[in-house]
């Protein structure tokens, strides 16, 4: 398969990922469902992940959304964006930041410091894929979905130049 004139390879299957989602959402539940959660989603590569993940959860919770951006191409830029702002009362409420992947860990960080300034009660990470090879930060990602490689992914959400979101499978591109 080609995306954008790259060639990508199968890396890991659709039912791999909803099996281990399916645990993610599992351990969601047995920590928030007494605690009436805000999930914010990191758009626009969590998407699919945070819809097939929210899917399995039956507790009050509330879903916002934002957008941070340091990609251009294959490679981070270092530079963050914040494009959308949260909406959503989030002073005093336990948050739970959904990503589709970190790998320097220098957008999850930025984000974490953001909310910790407006006091929210709690914070956890929940995150599909991480590249342990490359990340330099010192925060834990509390649900974790797998760890990968230092590879460029696309599908399930994550995208090449905006190719590729569609997906159902995670594919490597060279």
């Amino acid at each position: 398969m080609e995306i954008q004139g790259k060639t990508a390879r199968l890396y890991m299957k659709k039912d791999v990922l909803m099996s281990r989602v399916s645990e993610m959402s599992e351990m969601l539940k047995s920590e928030y469902k007494d605690k009436d959660p805000v999930f914010l989603i990191i758009l626009n590569g969590a998407f699919m992940f945070a819809s097939d993940l929210l899917k399995g959860l039956d507790f009050d919770c509330e879903i916002s959304f934002t957008k941070v951006a340091s990609y251009e191409n294959t490679e981070s830029t270092g530079e963050i964006k914040s494009l959308i702002g949260v909406n959503e009362q989030l002073a005093g409420r336990d948050v739970v930041i959904v990503e589709d992947i970190v790998d320097t860990g220098n957008t999850m960080k930025w984000l974490l410091d953001e909310l910790n300034r407006i006091n929210v009660k709690s914070i956890a990470t929940c995150v599909l894929l991480m590249k342990p090879e490359v990340f330099n930060n010192q925060f834990e990602i509390d649900f974790l979905g797998f760890e990968i490689p230092n590879d460029f992914v696309v599908g399930y959400g994550m995208d090449f130049n905006g190719y590729g979101r569609n997906l159902q499978d995670i594919y490597q591109l060279d």
